[in-house]
Formats: C-alpha cells, structure tokens, sequence
C-alpha cells in the first residue's frame, strides 16, 4: 500500500476521493452559510487543480499553459463566490 503513495498521481487520486466525500457530507449535512459555501467552493478548486496539474500533466508544462488555467479556475471560483455574495446583500 505504501507503493501506492509514492507515486504523484495516487496521491492526486486519493485527495480527490476526500475532497469529493467531505463535499458530498458538506453539501448533504444541511449546513449552510457564507462559511459552508467558501469551504465547497475551496475543496473545488483544489479539486480542479489538482486535475489541471496531475491528471492533464500540465505539472510540468510551459508556465503559460499552467498561468492560463490555473487563472481561469481562479476566474470562474472568483465569479462563483461574488455571485453569492452578491445574492446575500438585501434588495
């Protein structure tokens, strides 16, 4: 089993699988809140990163490549996170 945790892409693998069981237990717990909703947003961004880097190997491609989607992710949680935010200030 250890052999299994030498190698970047198991332990890409594994983090996946807990960070999509903590989302699914956040998400289905009935929590709710500015707190609940940053900490989903967080495990999803390092969720994807961790595809970007790990599973489409831009680990160790061209600082462009990895500035562009790592911004874009960036970008798209940032956008996520002001439309809620938004969504909470009164009328």
């Amino acid at each position: 089993m250890i052999h299994v945790l030498r190698s970047p892409i198991h332990r890409s693998g594994i983090l996946l699988l807990l960070a999509t069981g903590l989302t699914f237990w956040l998400g289905e717990s009935g929590a709710a809140g500015p707190a609940i909703v940053a900490s989903i947003l967080l495990l999803a961004c390092l969720k994807g990163r961790l595809i970007v880097l790990h599973f489409m190997e831009l680990r160790d491609a061209p600082l462009l490549w990895r500035a562009l989607l790592e911004g874009w992710l960036l970008l798209v949680s940032t956008a996520i996170l002001l439309a809620y935010w938004l969504s909470l200030s009164p009328a």
